[in-house]
């Protein structure tokens, strides 16, 4: 009898030392990145998508390490992107992978952006609002997001996005690109999901993270990412 309540209390202890193992490293753990682009894109990877292709002069495609734009501090460095809206739905966008993750977890993330906009609120334009009418997403994926040319010869990605108001299953929006004033100048605004963003992992613990702009606004977006923070819990 001695030896059996032994061996039952060892049984235990490794079960109970089993399981507290497992919640250590488990859900509880939270990951951070930030990016703030004083060093370059910092792995950082643009592309444009929802238009014809061979047309990137014509909708004025751009994209650069650059300085603030005045008033703001033009000491601080930010990822500016740019273009042309002709066809009343491009989408201007950043990706990067993202490694050392758990392999097949899945993954809760909360997006913290700030960037510059110069669209009044309220505003007015050509197909659609610059301010209200310019969506701000953000989205994660196993598989990295890219440009594929479809039977109409249109550069279009090849994860679920949403299109525009609508999210998809790979993106949700933020918000949009009104700059909380009446003016037309430059202002620093921020945006986070109140909801986390699930996302599961692949079998070599990474994954990849994507954020745009989503535009029904039929003329030129000018957007200066300032800083994006990422949270994996």
């Amino acid at each position: 009898m001695k030896i059996n309540i032994q061996l039952f209390l060892a049984v235990l202890l490794t079960v109970t030392s089993c399981s507290n193992d497992d919640d250590n490293n488990g859900s509880d753990a939270v990951k951070e990145v930030n990016y703030e682009f004083d060093s370059g894109l910092d792995g950082w990877e643009v592309d444009f998508a929802d238009y014809p292709e061979d047309n990137e002069t014509f909708y004025e495609l751009e994209h650069e390490i650059s300085p603030l734009p005045e008033p703001l501090d033009e000491t601080k460095s930010s990822l500016k992107l740019s273009g042309n809206n002709h066809s009343d739905d491009l989408f201007m966008f950043v990706k990067r992978k993202i490694t050392d993750l758990e392999p097949n977890r899945s993954y809760d993330l909360t997006f913290n952006l700030e960037f510059a906009t110069n669209a009044p609120d309220n505003s007015f334009g050509v197909g659609g609002s610059p301010a209200s009418s310019v969506y701000i997403k953000a989205g994660a994926s196993k598989i990295e997001p890219i440009t594929e040319i479809d039977s109409l010869d249109m550069h279009r990605m090849n994860i679920d996005k949403g299109n525009q108001a609508s999210e998809g299953e790979d993106m949700i929006n933020l918000g949009d690109f009104s700059n909380g004033s009446e003016e037309e100048v430059y202002k620093l605004k921020t945006l986070s999901n109140e909801n986390p963003f699930t996302v599961q992992s692949d079998e070599n613990g990474e994954l990849w993270v994507i954020v745009g702009t989503d535009s029904g606004f039929e003329a030129t977006t000018t957007i200066y990412y300032n800083k994006i923070s990422i949270k994996f819990n």
